[in-house]
């Protein structure tokens, strides 16, 4: 659980009375056209995530080959991320000067304003690593098991930004909480990188090429730690009740003796 996440424990959302009247002379007629609405800033929102998904594509890509036109672009296409965070913020708000959600229609928007905000992190994460590339250097010395621990954690972030997505779309809780195991694997592959990090010996050059590497896997820590967010919301959104999933960045405690 990322640290920007909301306090521990279980808070249930009370039910909100309606405060505007819809428009239109039937009121029944005008809260199908909100909900209609609001599938459809859902789907907006949900499809950030593919902007993610591509973002990391050609960030990893970039970082495999030291890219830095490649980087370059990621970090332009960064607007891309942060209209689409605008699109679905000013549309929830325009849709909420309309008619005042209830139950369950509350809990979606509240939900969307929070799952939005979480894909501009995870952005933002992209643009990180993006800039890190070029202070690398073309071809500066590199460190095979570094770089092959973190191809698994963008493997496993690509996979956590898909599975948030499709959680979230399916409502599916189970799908949602299962994010905690892969991330898991991230948090285990972010604390190795650190290890290799520091073993890996004394030239200057690799020595600060690996740092700009744990800076690589601190991003993609996050990116990870925001798709558990939105699958906490996922839980929310389907319960009615916000609580945090397993904290993956704790270590398990040892086994009985």
């Amino acid at each position: 659980m990322s640290p920007e996440s909301s306090a521990s424990g279980e808070r249930a959302l009370a039910p909100a009375q309606p405060t505007a009247t819809p428009h239109g002379a039937d009121g029944s007629q005008g809260r199908a056209h909100f909900q209609t609405q609001l599938r459809e800033l859902e789907e907006h929102a949900l499809g950030g995530l593919d902007l993610i998904v591509e973002q990391l594509d050609r960030v990893l890509e970039s970082l495999h080959h030291q890219d830095v036109e490649l980087a370059q672009m990621v970090i332009a296409d960064d607007d891309r991320v942060d209209g689409r965070y605008l699109e679905v913020h000013q549309g929830i708000l325009s849709l909420l000067a309309l008619q005042a959600p209830v139950a369950g229609d509350l809990r979606l928007v509240a939900a969307l304003l929070h799952t939005i905000k979480h894909i501009e992190r995870m952005g933002d994460q992209c643009v990180n690593i993006a800039k890190l590339i070029p202070l690398s250097g073309n071809e500066p010395p590199v460190h095979g098991d570094l770089l092959d621990a973190l191809a698994k954690m963008g493997a496993y972030a690509r996979s956590e930004v898909i599975q948030c997505k499709a959680a979230f779309a399916g409502r599916d809780v189970g799908l949602a909480e299962d994010l905690v195991r892969q991330d898991r694997e991230i948090n285990r592959l972010n604390r190795d990188i650190f290890r290799l990090a520091i073993e890996i010996g004394d030239d200057p050059d690799t020595r600060e090429w690996a740092m700009h590497m744990t800076l690589v896997a601190r991003a993609l820590e996050r990116v990870g730690d925001n798709a558990v967010d939105i699958g906490e919301q996922v839980a929310f959104v389907v319960t009615g009740l916000f609580r945090e999933f397993s904290d993956s960045s704790r270590p398990l405690a040892p086994p009985p003796l």
